[in-house]
C-alpha cells in the first residue's frame, strides 16, 4: 500500500514542479509571482490598497506603483503587492500590501499593509 501511495506523491511534487518551471498557473493554496504587475487590474489594485491604508491610518501616503507582487490562488485571490508610495513630506518608501479579492461577490479587503523590510 506505501509504493502506491508514494509513486502518487512523488507524481504529484513533479507536476507541481514542472507548471512552476513552464510558468504555469499558481497551484491553489501556493504563492506564486505575478506575471505583469504593469497590469491595470494590478496597478488599480495597488492604488486602492494605498489608499485603504491612508484612510485607516490618516496618513497622507499616496500610491506611486507596484514594483513585484505575488498571487496566491484561494476561494478568490490574495495578492501580496510591493508598492512604492510617497509619504506627506515628500520622502517614496517601499511598502507591502496583501489583498484579498473576490471578484464573483465584488468581495475586496486590505488584510495586512506594512512597510518593506529592505533586503
Amino acid at each position: 500500500m506505501a509504493k502506491p501511495l508514494l509513486l502518487l506523491a512523488l507524481m504529484a511534487a513533479t507536476f507541481a514542479v514542472t507548471a512552476a518551471a513552464l510558468g504555469g498557473p499558481p497551484l491553489v493554496g501556493g504563492w506564486g509571482p505575478i506575471p505583469d504587475v504593469k497590469d491595470p487590474h494590478i496597478q488599480e489594485l495597488g492604488g486602492w490598497a494605498v489608499t485603504q491604508h491612508a484612510k485607516l491610518a490618516s496618513d497622507r501616503l499616496q500610491f506611486r506603483r507596484v514594483t513585484r507582487g505575488e498571487e496566491q490562488v484561494v476561494s478568490g485571490m490574495n495578492y501580496r503587492l510591493f508598492v512604492d508610495a510617497v509619504d506627506g513630506a515628500g520622502t517614496s518608501a517601499p511598502y507591502v500590501a496583501e489583498v484579498y479579492e473576490q471578484s464573483w461577490t465584488s468581495t475586496r479587503q486590505l488584510t495586512s499593509f506594512k512597510p518593506a523590510r529592505k533586503y
